[in-house]
């Protein structure tokens, strides 16, 4: 039997709606959390996750 495991929020730590099993992978994932109301975008391969940093807005001068 596969191991299954909730993931939690990397900003909180508080478990969200979704589980994964050791055979997940995700690439480029939406997280939302439920409770910080926060949304990261993830990858998961054999349950490690990984936080895609994203690059701040930048202002464009004219």
């Amino acid at each position: 039997m596969s191991k299954i495991e909730w993931i939690r929020c990397p900003v909180c730590g508080n478990k969200t709606r979704l589980k994964i099993r050791e055979d997940t992978e995700l690439k480029n994932f939406p997280l939302f959390c439920p409770k910080c109301k926060q949304e990261i975008l993830i990858n998961i391969q054999q349950l490690n996750m990984s936080v895609i940093k994203e690059p701040d807005a930048k202002t464009q001068s004219r």
